[in-house]
């Protein structure tokens, strides 16, 4: 277990390394030791596998595929260098998000081959190639072309059951995502065949032993919950499926913001805060 009473295992996303972050990686990780922390799991994106799955603020920048592939190599070097200077403060664990589109699942097993991270977080941004969390814009225009939210929830947790499936990743990030734009996701979460689908998930990850991120990025924009909703977090609980919070960062500032509260709410629930060493679970 890693000896640290305050933990993220889901972000580190920083600006030298992300288009839609700020800080340096460096500025992260002195953030997180100025804040207590012990031990921190570091999972910045993993480049796409196409061109056209770059989101627009790198087309933006100019940014290739090549470009990408160059950065995310620098940020294990780098990150491994952090690791070493800073061992006496502080333990990191080595990691990167996936992303569920065409080809995902053998991008991923080639960067964990290139790259030997000690875990990966499991993520799911797309509906049919398409990103829904980017904007209201595009969560609105790909729940029309499903023909409604009910039918776009359906398909983000039948894409996550899929990836969970296929990649096994320690962390299975961000769960309830796809409410994301939803002010009604409370009552949408309860609906027979968005709950069936969510329970079967949940039973899936109870069964391969991985662990949830309680994500604290909502609380950043002022949401009322994490990821995970209420109702979520109840039924992991009922299952015994560890969760583990994340901050989901994206600067020094949000580097271990919420965890405190995250870790006393897990306490008060009965979860333990006894939290498991990352590896890389994702079959060959």
């Amino acid at each position: 277990m890693i000896d640290s009473k305050l933990i993220s295992l889901h972000g580190g996303h920083c600006g030298q390394f992300c288009c839609h972050a700020q800080d340096s990686l460096e500025d992260l990780v002195k953030a997180y030791i100025s804040k207590g922390f012990k031990a921190v799991g570091i999972s910045e994106h993993m480049p796409p596998p196409a061109h056209r799955f770059l989101y627009p603020d790198e087309l933006m920048q100019g940014l290739s595929l090549k470009d990408l592939e160059e950065r995310f190599s620098k940020y294990f070097l780098e990150l491994e260098r952090l690791k070493q200077k800073y061992k006496s403060d502080i333990r990191i664990f080595k990691g990167f998000e996936t992303e569920t589109v065409t080809g995902s699942p053998a991008r991923v097993r080639s960067l964990i081959k290139e790259f030997r991270p000690d875990y990966i977080v499991g993520s799911v941004h797309h509906i049919g190639d398409r990103c829904f969390d980017y904007s209201r814009q595009d969560y609105e225009a790909i729940a029309e072309h499903l023909n409604g939210l009910d039918n776009m929830y359906m398909a983000y947790f039948d894409a996550q059951y899929e990836m969970i499936l296929d990649l096994h990743p320690f962390v299975v990030g961000h769960f309830d995502l796809i409410r994301i734009y939803d002010p009604d996701f409370e009552t949408r979460l309860g609906k027979p065949e968005i709950a069936r689908r969510i329970e079967r998930n949940l039973a899936v990850i109870k069964n391969l032993g991985l662990i949830l991120d309680y994500n604290q990025r909502p609380l950043v924009r002022g949401e009322k919950a994490p990821y995970l909703a209420p109702s979520i977090l109840a039924r992991a609980k009922a299952l015994e499926i560890p969760v583990v919070p994340g901050d989901d960062s994206h600067s020094k500032e949000q580097a271990g913001r919420f965890i405190d509260s995250a870790v006393k709410s897990l306490r008060d629930l009965g979860f333990s805060t006894s939290w498991p060493i990352p590896r890389c679970m994702t079959p060959a």
